[in-house]
């Protein structure tokens, strides 16, 4: 009696295990599709191509996850990019300062989520609402501002002492890795800290679970949630920061496009519940890299890329779906079990 109890006990521990990270096998399943689909012609800087494809998409969505977690949504973080690395390319061009085009990146990611934050933890708007209004705003402000310029895109001064050394960082390697991929796995590891080990972490699952109880309990929900933007806002900048290291330029037309609902999956796959207050933010990365994963396939699939976001929309729609229905089946199977 005694070794079934140990053995279902087992059985108990391990199935919670998986399912706590579930996303870790998706990325496995993900990527051995990818594998078999490439028939053997898949290199180890293929593989690596993959975390840097992830990077800027990859810090946006640990933005969102914080977001999700407490309840809410932003759908500006897309718009956020071409806004912060344009006006970033402007100072750039201006100074020819790495240390102050960096600085000028993250203040610009701040404000932008500070405007976010306010209009939701302080005004009490629905963050559906504001963050619909300020993607409009944020892309807008960039491509008024260029037109003003007399420029078509925003493009750094490759002339300037500072652009090989600010270009260089983006396609830079450390031992064949490259270096936004390392940014990637920092901002992974300064997430999962923040998230699981500090008292601000809690408050915003407290916040996501039961705000009203997390109020009793003496959380601050209203600073929470502002500084829950402003992070997201600053995770910006370094991404629009990246961005351009990479690229050299921005354009406010293209840059950023649907990078909300990327990142948005990229949360979803990750394991982070719609509804706030469940999952790991650890899960983000495995779900930034299955969605680059997944573009990699359609494009070696040959598919037509317009309808490359349709099958992307269709991702994002069958994971939400599943989020919802497997706890469903979980209930009811643990019912009838009782």
């Amino acid at each position: 009696m005694e070794a079934k109890t140990l053995t279902a006990r087992k059985s108990g521990s391990f199935t919670k295990v998986l399912g706590n990270y579930s996303f870790v096998l998706i990325f496995l399943g993900i990527f051995l599709a990818y594998l078999i689909i490439n028939s053997g012609a898949t290199t180890w800087s293929g593989v690596m191509n993959i975390l840097r494809h992830s990077a800027v998409v990859g810090i946006l969505a640990f933005g969102m996850g914080l977001v999700i977690i407490t309840g809410g949504i932003d759908l500006s973080v897309g718009s956020m990019l071409p806004l912060i690395g344009g006006l970033t390319v402007v100072v750039f061009n201006a100074t020819n300062n790495i240390i102050l085009t960096l600085l000028f990146a993250l203040v610009c990611g701040i404000a932008c989520g500070l405007v976010n934050g306010l209009f939701i933890g302080v005004a009490k708007m629905p963050p559906f609402i504001v963050t619909l209004a300020t993607m409009l705003i944020y892309r807008s402000i960039a491509q008024y501002y260029l037109r003003t310029t007399g420029l078509s895109i925003y493009n750094m001064d490759g002339t300037l002492s500072s652009y090989e050394s600010i270009y260089g960082f983006g396609q830079a390697k450390v031992l064949t890795v490259p270096v936004v991929g390392i940014m990637l796995l920092l901002i992974t590891a300064i997430m999962v800290y923040v998230s699981t080990m500090t008292k601000f972490g809690k408050q915003v699952y407290a916040i996501g679970s039961n705000e009203k109880a997390a109020h009793l309990a003496g959380v601050n929900v209203t600073f929470t949630r502002v500084m829950v933007y402003v992070i997201t806002g600053l995770l910006a900048g370094v991404a629009s920061f990246l961005l351009l290291a990479m690229n050299g330029s921005v354009d406010p037309a293209t840059v950023g496009k649907s990078y909300e609902m990327y990142a948005i999956a990229a949360v979803v796959i990750g394991g982070i519940s719609m509804s706030g207050g469940k999952g790991k933010l650890l899960g983000v990365l495995f779900g930034a890299m299955s969605y680059t994963i997944i573009d990699k396939i359609i494009a070696s699939l040959g598919v037509d890329a317009l309808i490359n976001d349709t099958i992307k929309g269709s991702i994002l729609l069958v994971a939400v779906l599943i989020q919802m229905v497997v706890p469903a089946v979980r209930s009811k199977f643990k019912k009838s079990k009782n």
